[in-house]
């Protein structure tokens, strides 16, 4: 039987990741929302995107527009599979669980190895306590999208609940390799109890030999 393993306090899983698809490939997308603009050059730039992108740009701003946009996105069809992704991450954030559950799979029929989606349903199987299908979204996600740093966490999360605590070790190593030294350092502590339940199964294997 595998040791308990103990979740450092400062190690949560990380949250939702947002679709971020912008309007011009010769714009910095760095640029878009990091100064205020005043009124009418906001409005000037949301008249030259399409109605995702105008989604987008309230969204990450915090407007509560965003949604309504998204939806006309889709009613639309643009970038339908992004937006009914982003659509379900402010349902989650306002608590429509069953809603951001609706949107983050219907993404999915519009795009099976949408990344986003996969990690977002993941999350969400997470706080459900269905390990088993968050571990499963993340696997997708990580297969998909095999850059992104966070699902490498929280899937070794998912995994060391599990019990499958060599893959853990593998995830979470591979997050450290992705991520900048310091912050690399949050997993350290989840990665050092892992290692030790590991030890602990090996030795426990020996003396019953």
């Amino acid at each position: 039987m595998g040791q308990i393993i103990k979740f450092p306090g400062q190690a949560p899983k990380f949250g939702f990741k947002r679709v971020n698809k912008r309007a011009k490939a010769a714009e910095n997308p760095c640029q878009l929302n990091l100064f205020p603009q005043p009124p009418a050059q906001i409005l000037d730039l949301v008249l030259d995107l399409s109605r995702f992108e105008q989604a987008l740009l309230w969204d990450e701003r915090g407007d509560s527009k965003a949604a309504e946009l998204y939806r006309k996105a889709i009613e639309e069809g643009d970038c339908v599979a992004d937006a009914y992704c982003n659509l379900g991450i402010i349902e989650s954030q306002q608590a429509n669980t069953t809603k951001a559950f609706d949107c983050f799979t219907t993404s999915l029929k519009h795009d099976p190895r949408h990344s986003e989606a996969h990690y977002n349903l993941g999350n969400l199987y997470f706080d459900a306590n269905d390990f088993r299908l968050a571990q499963m979204h993340y696997e997708m996600a990580v297969e998909v999208d095999p850059s992104f740093p966070n699902v490498y966490f929280n899937l070794a999360l998912v995994q060391a609940i599990n019990n499958e605590l060599v893959a853990a070790v593998s995830a979470l190593t591979k997050y450290r390799e992705l991520v900048p030294k310091e912050e690399g350092r949050n997993a350290d502590e989840l990665l050092r109890n892992l290692k030790k339940s590991l030890a602990g199964d090996k030795n426990s294997r020996l003396g019953s030999a």
